[in-house]
C-alpha cells in the first residue's frame, strides 16, 4: 500500500532546556527529543491519521537506536532509516527565550548521516507511489544527499504532489552563495514549494510575498505558501486561488518545531482535498500549538486538538 507521506532529510536528537528563560551555559537539564525537520514533518502527520515514512541517515550509535525506537513510537515507518559507520547521530541543542528568540546550536560535524543519503539506495518505486514526497532544502547542501534529492524529484516527475520545504540553514552549506540553483532545480520538478521570507529570498532573490510567490510559480510550482511570522501565511496557485491568512492568537513558549507540524497538516489538508484557505488555517492552528509547546516531535496534535483551536479562534 502507498504511503500517503514520505519524507527525505534531516533527522537527529534535539536536547532541550527545561528551564525556559535561561542562558544555555546555566541550563542544568535538558529532555531528548526526536528532531530534524523531515521527521518531524513525518511524526505531524502521523499524528493526523496519515500513513507516513520518512528517508533519512543517522550514526550507528545509541542515540540512531533512539531514532528508530521514537519514529516507531509515534507511527512512522523507519524502514527507509539507515545508518551510516563513522559518523556521530547529530545532536541539536536551543536555548528558548519567549516569545520570539530561540537559538539553536547544530552539531552536525565531521558530516551529518542524512547527508550520506545515496540515490542508489532509494526506493524509487515508493517515492514515485507515495501520495505526497516532501524534500527541504538541506538535502540539497551536500552530496550525495543532492544528486538523491534530485533523483528523487526527477523519477517522481511531479506524480502526485510533491512538496519542496526550502528549509534554509546557511551553517550547513559551504558556500550559501552556490545554494540558488540547485534550489531551481528541484522547483522544476515541484508542485508545492513551502517558505519563510528568508527562504522565498534564497530561492527567487525576492523578499516582498505576493512577488516571491509569483516567481515560486513560475520556476515551476503549482502552489506557493510563503509564510511571514506575525502576518501570517500566503498562498497562492497558479490557477489563481489566493489565501492570505492571518496567525492564530497564542502565547509562545517554543517557536521551534511550529513549521514542521504547519508541514504535517499542510500535507494532511492537501491529501483531504480541502480548498487552499481550509489548508492553511488548518496548518497555522497546527503550528500555533507546538509554538505553545516546549518539545517539537511529541508536541504535534492531534486533528481533535487542532480542532478544538479552531472552534476556539485561539490556542488556549
Amino acid at each position: 500500500m502507498a504511503y500517503d507521506l514520505i519524507t527525505m532529510g534531516r533527522i537527529g536528537v534535539d536536547l532541550y532546556p527545561l528551564q525556559t528563560g535561561v542562558p544555555l551555559a546555566q541550563v542544568s537539564s535538558f529532555g531528548k527529543f526526536l528532531g530534524g525537520s523531515a521527521a518531524n514533518v513525518a511524526v505531524a502527520a502521523a499524528r493526523l491519521g496519515r500513513r507516513s515514512a520518512v528517508i533519512t541517515r543517522t550514526g550507528d550509535d545509541p542515540f540512531g537506536a533512539y531514532l528508530h525506537e521514537a519514529l516507531r513510537g509515534f507511527g512512522v515507518d523507519d524502514r527507509y532509516v539507515s545508518a551510516v559507520p563513522g559518523l556521530p547521530t547529530p545532536v541539536t541543542f536551543c536555548e528558548v527565550f519567549p516569545p520570539d528568540d530561540f537559538p539553536l546550536y547544530f552539531y552536525r560535524q565531521p558530516k551529518a548521516p542524512d547527508l550520506e543519503i545515496d540515490a542508489h539506495d532509494l526506493d524509487l518505486d515508493a517515492v514515485r507511489d507515495a501520495r505526497i514526497l516532501w524534500v527541504t532544502g538541506t538535502g540539497l547542501s551536500e552530496e550525495p544527499s543532492r544528486t538523491a534529492t534530485l533523483a528523487a524529484l526527477a523519477h517522481r516527475a511531479r506524480t502526485g504532489t510533491t512538496v519542496f520545504d526550502l528549509d534554509w540553514r546557511h551553517m550547513f552549506w559551504a558556500d550559501p552563495g552556490a545554494a540558488r540553483p540547485f534550489y531551481a532545480e528541484a522547483l522544476r520538478h515541484t508542485t508545492v514549494a513551502v517558505g519563510n521570507l528568508d527562504e522565498v529570498e534564497v530561492a527567487t532573490g525576492l523578499r516582498e510575498p505576493h512577488a516571491a510567490a509569483r516567481a515560486l510559480l513560475a520556476a515551476g510550482a503549482e502552489t506557493a505558501v510563503v509564510k511571514q511570522g506575525p502576518k501570517g501565511v500566503l498562498a497562492v496557485s497558479r490557477d489563481g486561488e489566493v489565501a492570505e491568512v492571518p496567525p492564530l492568537p497564542v502565547t509562545v513558549l517554543n517557536g521551534l518545531g511550529a513549521g514542521d507540524a504547519f508541514g504535517g497538516s499542510l500535507c494532511h489538508g492537501l491529501l483531504a482535498g480541502w480548498d487552499l484557505e481550509t489548508v492553511m488555517r488548518h496548518a497555522n492552528a497546527a503550528g500555533a500549538i507546538v509554538a505553545s509547546r516546549l518539545e517539537c516531535s511529541s508536541a504535534m496534535p492531534t486533528a481533535d486538538e487542532v480542532a478544538a483551536a479552531l472552534a476556539a479562534g485561539a490556542v488556549l
